[in-house]
């Protein structure tokens, strides 16, 4: 009896050790994540500074940093192809400020209004952000100017400017844009979902390992 036992009470344990240590993972991811958030949070929750007063921002330290600039839209800009409740535009503008040439996130257009000037003289209140959109699969920039990620070093590059780019949270005047602040809502956090998938599968397991030892011992020996 004890031998038609082993096989179902291994497999049991092993699979049910295995699927909890992901769920206890997950939860340890949680809390890390949580505590991320917590972070970028507060960072964005503090004063804006002036961006003048920052000479060569990091895309590390002062990611989520807010700030305040005032300058001159140029006009050049790198509308990038998005949704937001419809089809339509991020506008990655320039902005001179002096001595200083930067790239404003000035938020979103409809299609129709993606060659529609954006110039003169604007304060923006806003957020530094180095977004992670683009990887090996980003198609390049089109021929007409349209952009498919918001690479703020290739679009620093393309147009001139500093690898810096404010996330407007206001801009005054109104260019004729809607904007998109940044927030944390856009950073993933399913690790509590996933937690619970695994020990609910770890429940299941375990389950079907007492199903299949009490079959074992219905069987009873061989002929």
């Amino acid at each position: 009896m004890i031998r038609r036992l082993i096989f179902p009470l291994l497999i049991g344990v092993l699979g049910c050790a295995a699927l909890l240590v992901l769920g206890l993972w997950q939860v340890q991811r949680l809390a890390w994540k949580q505590g991320i958030l917590s972070q970028i949070e507060s960072r964005m929750a503090a004063d804006p500074v002036p961006l003048d007063t920052i000479p060569d921002p990091d895309p590390e330290a002062d990611r989520y940093r807010p700030v305040t600039v005032t300058g001159r839209l140029t006009g050049e800009e790198a509308p990038v192809l998005t949704s937001d409740g419809g089809a339509g535009y991020r506008v990655i503008a320039v902005l001179e400020t002096g001595a200083r040439r930067v790239l404003v996130d000035l938020g979103f257009v409809p299609l129709d209004a993606k060659d529609s000037p954006r110039t003169g003289t604007v304060s923006i209140a806003g957020t530094l952000h180095w977004p992670q959109e683009a990887d090996g699969w980003t198609p390049d920039p089109s021929d007409d100017n349209i952009w498919f990620a918001r690479d703020v070093p290739r679009m620093a590059e393309a147009l001139g400017t500093e690898p810096v780019l404010v996330v407007a949270r206001q801009v005054a005047p109104d260019v004729g844009t809607r904007v998109l602040p940044v927030n944390t809502a856009a950073i993933p956090n399913d690790h509590l979902h996933y937690a619970i998938t695994w020990f609910m599968l770890a429940l299941l397991w375990a389950a079907m390992s007492l199903y299949l030892g009490y079959r074992a011992l219905r069987a009873g020996p061989k002929e």
